[in-house]
């Protein structure tokens, strides 16, 4: 089962990679300031599974470029750092993720739905620097400058790296727009 996960979002990464070249080179998507922008913003989460007994919670920033592609759909980068803050025996350590998103908007303000995936770098001397796929499918509401969401972080190891990174939160950016 694990060694699915690497295939499965490279896979995923390179068709959206793909999607989005193929739309610049019909034409039908011209990068401009009304439909590009980039999103800045925090976020903070509760440890699940065995993450719980490391750490108490997690604080992060983040930081994406985002293309609609479609009035509905918006692809982009997205990288940041998230902290973990340690419980008593445990050392601090970090991630910070490499990633592609997609998200659906259904309207021009309201719900959306959407996911980032790729690759997350370990910081800390407990992980030795070892990273793994990762995924964080979110949904939450959105208008024109702001957007708030509830998500899913998933970081998933080889297993001599140690346990999958896990945990649940919440999360705003700010809409930085060019027009």
């Amino acid at each position: 089962m694990k060694r699915f996960y690497i295939p499965a979002t490279l896979s995923v990464v390179i068709a959206l990679i793909m999607s989005i070249n193929v739309n610049a080179q019909s034409g039908k998507t011209e990068i401009t300031r009304k439909n590009s922008w980039i999103k800045t913003g925090l976020n903070i989460g509760l440890p699940i599974a065995q993450l719980a007994d490391q750490s108490n919670f997690t604080l992060g920033g983040e930081v994406k470029g985002q293309l609609m592609s479609t009035p509905n759909w918006g692809l982009g980068l997205a990288s940041g750092y998230t902290h973990y803050f340690p419980k008593e025996g445990h050392e601090n350590f970090g991630s910070i993720p490499a990633a592609v998103f997609a998200r659906y908007y259904p309207a021009r303000q309201g719900f959306f739905i959407g996911a980032d995936l790729g690759y997350s770098f370990q910081t800390g001397s407990q992980l030795n620097g070892n990273g793994g796929m990762y995924a964080r499918p979110q949904v939450g509401y959105h208008n024109r400058l702001w957007n708030i969401f509830g998500f899913y972080n998933g970081i998933f190891r080889k297993e001599a790296d140690g346990s999958h990174i896990q945990y649940v939160g919440i999360g705003t950016t700010f809409n930085i727009l060019f027009d």
